[in-house]
């Protein structure tokens, strides 16, 4: 491959993959990751800060696709309605590559204390965008931020299904059913919690 050929992202992505996964991010240097992509390292800094970065590319498009899904619920929609449209839409931008990228990426990230640490800050990121377009349609802080919370742990956890399996399914079909199984554990979570009414003729303890 020539050094001036285009996917520059990619490609360092791909390289930076294969050397974690050979010999383990902390071993792998980014000069490495720049001659295995055929590219300099000048261009490696150019387009990332360091090697962490290389892996999480393209946060700021999942925290647009978020906040754009959010947008274009129907005006008359919900807040329930509104959060699950961000997180589609959000799920919707992964294809099939992406599932392969995560089966490789899973073990690495396991590996490294670092890496996992920038994972987390990915996560709160796009939590946070997700909070923030709700509260920018008019809805509670409070009840944006439950609602932020169940949407991306729901997009998460359909992820890590999503790559564990190899079939035909989309990462949406896997996030929707984590929505209606996390929508139906709160329900059940907040009956539990309710106070139950006292049989007829039964006084409470407190009188």
């Amino acid at each position: 491959m020539g050094r001036w050929e285009p996917d520059a992202r990619g490609r360092l992505l791909r390289a930076a993959l294969e050397l974690f996964a050979e010999h383990g991010y902390e071993a792998t240097t980014t000069a490495q990751i720049a001659d295995r992509a055929g590219l300099t390292k000048t261009t490696l800094f150019r387009l990332f800060a360091d090697k962490r970065e290389i892996v999480f590319q393209g946060q700021g498009e999942l925290l647009a696709l978020v906040t754009r899904g959010v947008d274009e619920a129907l005006n008359d929609a919900s807040a329930w309605d509104r959060m699950v449209n961000g997180v589609l839409v959000l799920s919707g931008a992964h294809a099939h590559e992406h599932r392969t990228t995560g089966r490789i990426l899973d073990p690495i990230l396991a590996r490294s204390p670092e890496l996992n640490e920038r994972a987390v800050f990915k996560r709160s990121a796009i939590t946070s965008a997700l909070e923030g377009s709700l509260i920018g349609h008019g809805i509670d802080r409070w009840q944006a931020g439950a609602l932020a919370d169940l949407g991306i742990r729901a997009y998460y956890s359909g992820y890590d299904l999503w790559v564990a399996v190899d079939d035909s399914s989309t990462l949406a079909d896997h996030v929707l059913a984590q929505i209606t199984v996390l929508r139906g554990a709160a329900a059940q979570a907040l009956e539990a919690a309710a106070p139950q009414p006292h049989p007829a003729g039964v006084r409470s303890a407190d009188g």
